[in-house]
């Protein structure tokens, strides 16, 4: 028995004249008072049924039993429709099947939305996500994803990586998120902790010889929600051996390059731009920039040094860029909270008109020479960020991005990728002590092997970022492989030597045993594909994914546990506190 010859979607008018059988949901049912019409559909598309009393009582009898999303086969004649009755926008909008059969192989009880039904609430779409998956959004976006996925694994056998698993389930380590914990039945008071990477496992796979590794690894982070972030996601996952920064640069390339091509889109050129930090954070205040439009910071710190403007003569710091839009008074008010959000005080601002005429309220206070220095376009506004320049970067990165959208400024269509490069090596956190800026496993620049462990300020980390259009693809770095200098790391973030012994023993053990130069890179899979599908967010690519508040509306997890099943584990729920104050 074959439940269908073809799907839906493939019926063509070279059928025409042939019997055939197909199987699908009930997309619409049309009841003309005897002549029954219903639209069939699966993954591949819909073709129109046609259920004539004359030519089948018994399958017109079952028709009008029929209902939205009820499961059918029908057999019959595959004809041509009328010349009045085509239908320009269905692939199979030619022909349809005169049906002689039909069968209810599953009812469907009312549907909580239709499946054509738009601005449908996201949790309950999250709720019912079977219905929501036989969308053609969310269709298109896991054969896409599925292509993308087999695209990349390609590229990675032809560059003669191999698969590699490693366990989800690890010791615990300092990798900037928290970890998901597993209690251990047969150790009472022993936990794993789910991957937030199999960073470590990687880098004894090079240690072991495997020479390429890659996986496309599952991996944990128990971090808030949002629109590109779950608790679990997939990530490209490679290391090699013997390799400079190019190789891995150029091994992503490929991986990309091959996933544009597999959709039959435009690839971006290579080899991708190649951008330092210094550069990116001066000229558009963000290490993710979106280079798809200008409105690069330019520098006004020492033409303002003697500035009657105050604000101006006494920061650190005083840099600016040019909106091309003439704000209003109400816009420049909104763009002002936008600032203070980020951290600054006020916004100062000068308006061109398109007349050409400048209007601020700290013109007064700025020589010709001091405005002269901000050139500007009729029609536009410069908007200035004075402070510490990390501040002056935040506040003007976050407007520079904001105004982006905000005045589409960003060419629909237009992919552009570019590499972040030599990146600093450590940052203060905020209890001012230093930490590292990509992982402690990140090796510095060759030739800064030498620092003082009390501030190694200035050094630079062979670390690497994956920009595409603004928004950060993944990150790597080439790995420190002498035990010594990753012990020198360790110190320099605060751990004695003892207690790195104990965080990463087995660690500093491979590395004294012959570690290869090596180093890698984590994509995340769940972003790219977002992009790719053109989705505002990782949620519409993941099959099941939570909502922001952690639960999993389908499932109703999580959920508490009884306490004998937390008894095995050697474990206890404490009270939770539900009271709440007016």
């Amino acid at each position: 028995m074959s439940w269908r010859d073809l799907h839906c979607g493939e019926l063509r008018s070279e059928h025409i004249g042939k019997r055939l059988t197909v199987a699908g949901w009930t997309d619409t049912r049309r009841d003309h008072g005897g002549l029954v019409f219903i639209d069939l559909r699966d993954h591949t598309g819909k073709v129109q049924l046609v259920i004539n009393p004359e030519r089948a009582a018994d399958a017109a009898g079952v028709a009008h039993d029929v209902r939205n999303e009820f499961v059918l086969q029908a057999e019959g004649e595959v004809v041509a429709r009328a010349p009045d009755a085509v239908n320009p926008n269905l692939p199979t909008g030619e022909v349809e099947l005169q049906v002689d059969t039909v069968r209810i192989l599953s009812r469907s009880t009312p549907l909580p939305f239709q499946l054509d039904e738009e601005h449908v609430d996201e949790t309950l779409r999250l709720r019912y996500r079977w219905l929501d998956l036989r969308r053609e959004r969310m269709q298109h976006n896991f054969r896409l994803q599925h292509t993308v996925i087999a695209a990349i694994r390609r590229t990675m056998d032809e560059l003669d990586f191999i698969d590699v698993w490693t366990p989800s389930m690890t010791r615990g380590t300092p990798e900037g998120a928290r970890d998901f914990l597993v209690p251990v039945r047969l150790q009472p008071g022993k936990f794993f902790a789910l991957a937030q990477s199999p960073q470590i496992f990687k880098q004894l796979c090079m240690v072991g010889g495997i020479d390429r590794y890659y996986q496309i690894a599952t991996c944990w982070r128990d971090e808030d929600l949002r629109a590109d972030r779950q608790f679990e996601f997939r990530q490209l996952d490679l290391e090699l051996a013997f390799a400079e920064r190019e190789d891995v640069l150029d091994v992503m390339e490929a991986a990309v390059v091959a996933s544009f091509e597999a959709l039959g889109r435009e690839a971006p050129s290579r080899p991708f731009p190649r951008l330092a930090y210094d550069d990116v954070m001066l000229r558009f205040g963000t290490d993710k920039p979106d280079l798809r439009y200008g409105m690069e910071i330019q520098e006004a710190t020492e033409v303002t040094r003697g500035s009657e403007f105050g604000v101006f003569s006494g920061a650190p710091c005083v840099r600016y860029f040019v909106a091309p839009k003439a704000f209003s008074r109400a816009e420049l008010a909104r763009l002002e909270e936008i600032a203070k959000e980020w951290g600054a005080k006020g916004l100062a601002y000068i308006v061109v008109d398109e007349s050409g005429e400048r209007r601020s309220p700290i013109a007064k206070f700025l020589s010709e020479d001091e405005l002269a220095s901000f050139p500007a376009e009729p029609g536009s506004t410069i908007l200035f960020g004075a402070g510490e320049p990390e501040l002056v970067a935040r506040v003007l990165g976050g407007l520079r991005v904001h105004l982006g959208r905000e005045l589409g400024l960003a060419a629909t269509g237009q992919d552009v990728f570019h590499w972040v490069l030599d990146f600093p090596l450590f940052e203060r956190d905020d209890q001012g002590n230093w930490t590292f800026l990509h992982h402690p496993f990140t090796a510095p620049m060759p030739g800064q092997e030498e620092w003082d462990e009390q501030d190694p300020s200035g050094i630079q980390g062979q670390h690497y970022d994956l920009i595409w259009n603004g928004w950060e693809l993944g990150s790597g770095s080439i790995r420190v492989h002498d035990v010594e200098l990753q012990r020198k790391v360790f110190r320099t973030m605060g751990l004695s030597d003892e207690e790195a012994d104990s965080k990463f023993g087995f660690l500093l053990e491979a590395l004294g045993m012959g570690a290869p130069p090596h180093g890698g890179f984590a994509m995340g899979i769940e972003r790219f594909i977002a992009l790719m599908a053109g989705e505002p967010d990782i949620r519409q690519v993941i099959a099941f994914p939570k909502v922001s508040s952690g639960s999993d509306p389908l499932t109703g997890a999580p959920t508490p546990m009884p306490e004998a099943t937390l008894g095995d584990l050697g474990i206890r729920a404490l009270p939770q506190d539900n009271s709440s104050s007016a």
